[in-house]
């Protein structure tokens, strides 16, 4: 199975008014090198200044944008629609904290590439965008439930994105080491201390971990990626993927 990783290459925008939720979403996406964070914005304002002074060749393939502070259906079909009209075969995905289906379905009407409750894609948002690629429209499993009765044929026909894959051997302490080392990027001696064990502890539970993920997973990378870029992208991974059908 191919990850992608060589091929895939997107420029992404981000945009949101809360300031942790961009440093946590950048960091996840500073790890996968097929997404690549240009800016980050905390205003429309910010977005469009950026917009206008950028090159066309560093402009954004993509831009994952927080739907919840747009100030209703209108704002955000209309940015939607002034984002995409400054940039051919942009991608916009928009996170949500809470689903309002009038917002989804707004969303939807503008061409979104997907519609994404953030508690629900949580480390895998890489992986999330990289699913858009070759759908029409992409919905987490609480958006489809709150959409249900919606007559859209875009969210009714939308692929929902799969979720995190399952290494049943990791057990709650290998994941909690994993996540503090692998994904927040945490020193093992600052971690181990987190937890509240050895050194020596923690790294058997990192070499542990490092194993169990391998054993599950048959995505071919490339050579010169650590170790830890492998663990990450296995920790993170989707429990399915149509990677080897994107379309570059």
């Amino acid at each position: 199975m191919s990850s992608g990783i060589g091929t895939i290459n997107l420029k992404v925008l981000l945009f949101d008014t809360d300031f942790y939720a961009l440093q946590s979403i950048n960091g996840y996406l500073a790890w996968d090198r097929r997404t690549r964070v240009t800016y980050m914005a905390e205003t429309l304002d910010e977005v469009w200044a950026y917009l206008r002074h950028t090159p066309l060749a560093e402009q954004p393939d993509v831009v994952v944008m927080d739907a919840d502070h747009m100030g209703g259906t209108a704002n955000l079909k209309q940015t939607i629609a002034l984002l995409r009209e400054k940039i051919a075969h942009l991608r916009v995905i928009c996170l949500t904290q809470n689903v309002d289906p009038a917002l989804v379905e707004a969303a939807a009407d503008a061409n979104v590439s997907a519609f994404l409750l953030k508690q629900e894609v949580r480390f895998q948002i890489a992986w999330a965008i990289v699913f858009t690629l070759n759908k029409d429209f992409v919905v987490t499993s609480g958006v489809q439930r709150a959409c249900s009765k919606l007559f859209n044929t875009r969210i009714f026909h939308a692929a929902v994105l799969p979720d995190r894959r399952e290494y049943p051997e990791l057990t709650q302490r290998i994941k909690q080491a994993l996540q503090l080392v692998v994904v927040e990027g945490m020193p093992a001696h600052l971690a181990a201390d987190e937890m509240g064990i050895s050194l020596h502890t923690i790294r058997g539970y990192i070499k542990e971990g490092y194993r169990i993920l391998e054993s599950h997973d048959e995505t071919e990378y490339p050579r010169d990626m650590t170790p830890q870029e492998r663990a990450f992208m296995r920790f993170t991974a989707l429990a399915h993927d149509d990677d080897d059908k994107v379309q570059e």
